[in-house]
């Protein structure tokens, strides 16, 4: 049996309704421990994905021409913010989110940034381990998205040029 290829690429505005989805089939076996909004504005619609696209560049992993796995950055005052990351639970542990991460830090170098961070609700542990192995850190403070607790994590990007 062959391996799978599996790339990562910047999204098309085409292909906002399989982002949705690969969101919600992502997201879905964690809906009762999120509050109802929350888990709305995790697993975003189609038209709410497209809106994004004007905010800042969204990628999907592409595994033998199916999107498998997807995540979104925005540039804030003095770093990027990466949100709406996702990969399908039937193609964890092949390390499509390492890949897509790698994607999100090679922009924010080559854009200037000088660090990363992101939000995760506590009980996505190995979203949690996943960051925490690609060098974020919690910072210790706590959040609230629409009723469901949040983390913030944060990585340095020490070797910008500039």
């Amino acid at each position: 049996m062959s391996k799978p290829n599996i790339h990562v690429r910047f999204a098309t505005i085409d292909e906002v309704r399989s982002i949705a989805e690969v969101l919600l089939e992502a997201f879905v076996s964690y809906k009762p421990l999120y509050t109802s909004e929350a888990f709305a504005a995790t697993t975003l619609s189609a038209v709410e994905i497209k809106q994004r696209f004007d905010e800042g560049p969204t990628w999907v992993a592409v595994m033998d021409d199916r999107i498998v796995g997807t995540v979104a950055a925005m540039a804030t005052e003095n770093a990027l913010y990466i949100r709406s990351m996702a990969v399908l639970p039937g193609v964890r542990s092949r390390g499509i989110g390492k890949m897509l991460l790698e994607q999100i830090e090679s922009h924010a170098k080559s854009n200037g940034f000088r660090r990363m961070y992101l939000y995760s609700t506590p009980f996505l542990y190995d979203a949690i381990n996943l960051y925490t192995r690609f060098g974020f850190i919690d910072k210790g403070e706590k959040h609230d998205l629409k009723g469901t607790p949040l983390i913030l994590m944060e990585k340095g990007l020490s070797d910008v040029w500039g």
